[in-house]
């Protein structure tokens, strides 16, 4: 693949640590959401990020102002894409929102352009499946906080050749990131492990076996975690992680993936976390 510009969907925590990420690689990136304030919010993230990179002498003054010169804005998804040579989608976890995207990904990008998705859960391969390009559909997984995280699932679909996986791999690798191939399940590995430990430590709660301080200090003390199950949920988001449960439990068809009542109550409830202000924890 010889890509120069990179379309970014979604101006969250997410897509615009992949923005991010992309252009202080050197890659023209177009980052891609609906509101005009999100996208306001995501380059203030970015330059923020940059300061602090520059703060700890890992980036110079230089390179911060090229790299947020590398990213422009755009509220409409079909007039960013014309051009695209690499397309990455990092929307909100629902199957009908980015069943939508990708349908028009596959209208009006160009004849050989992959389309990644960041999804964290949903199929590759029923995403794949809504285009008339399958081959070229890819999961790849970034972890949060972006510019620091190292790991990318790597996410083969059913119909994903094997030209563009390695060619995948190898702009993780060309992006800093370590790579790691991971065939399309339900959770992939990372949140099929992760979630119902998470899960799991909710229902400990629950049936206060202990207060949430403390199963948070026995995961870090005594597991070397270094963050807890519940504060990790908090930063994840509740209603991301009650939506991963409920994919991971349709998927496999277990009741052990059977997300936990508290978890719905509180996501019922608006407590979804750092981002709301109130999870198991107050922010």
């Amino acid at each position: 693949m010889n890509i120069k510009n990179v379309t970014v969907i979604g101006a969250g925590t997410m897509g615009n640590g992949i923005a991010h990420v992309f252009a202080q690689s050197g890659y023209k990136v177009t980052l891609v959401d609906v509101g005009k304030d999100a996208l306001e919010r995501a380059l203030k993230t970015i330059d923020s990020n940059l300061a602090r990179q520059v703060k700890k002498g890992t980036l110079s003054e230089d390179d911060q102002k090229l790299t947020l010169g590398r990213i422009r804005t755009e509220t409409q998804l079909v007039a960013s894409v014309h051009e695209a040579d690499f397309v990455i989608e990092a929307a909100t976890e629902r199957f009908d929102l980015k069943k939508e995207i990708f349908q028009t990904l596959d209208a009006n990008t160009p004849e050989g352009v992959v389309l990644a998705t960041n999804t964290s859960s949903i199929s590759v391969t029923e995403l794949a499946a809504i285009t008339k390009r399958p081959q070229l559909v890819i999961g790849m997984h970034f972890f949060n906080p972006v510019p620091v995280m190292k790991l990318v699932e790597i996410i083969r679909g059913l119909a994903t050749t094997d030209d563009v996986f390695s060619n995948v791999k190898k702009l993780a690798e060309d992006l800093g990131k370590t790579p790691v191939e991971v065939n399309d399940s339900p959770g992939f590995v990372s949140n099929r492990i992760l979630m119902p430990m998470i899960n799991e430590a909710v229902y400990t709660l629950m049936e206060g076996v202990a207060k949430a301080e403390d199963i948070d200090t026995v995961m870090k003390l005594g597991m070397a975690h270094p963050m807890g199950p519940l504060q990790l949920a908090d930063f994840i988001g509740l209603d991301v992680c009650l939506a991963i449960m409920n994919v991971l439990h349709e998927g496999l068809g277990d009741t052990k993936y059977r997300a936990c009542p508290l978890l719905k109550k509180m996501v019922a409830a608006g407590r979804l976390g750092k981002k709301s202000g109130e999870g198991f924890y107050k922010y």
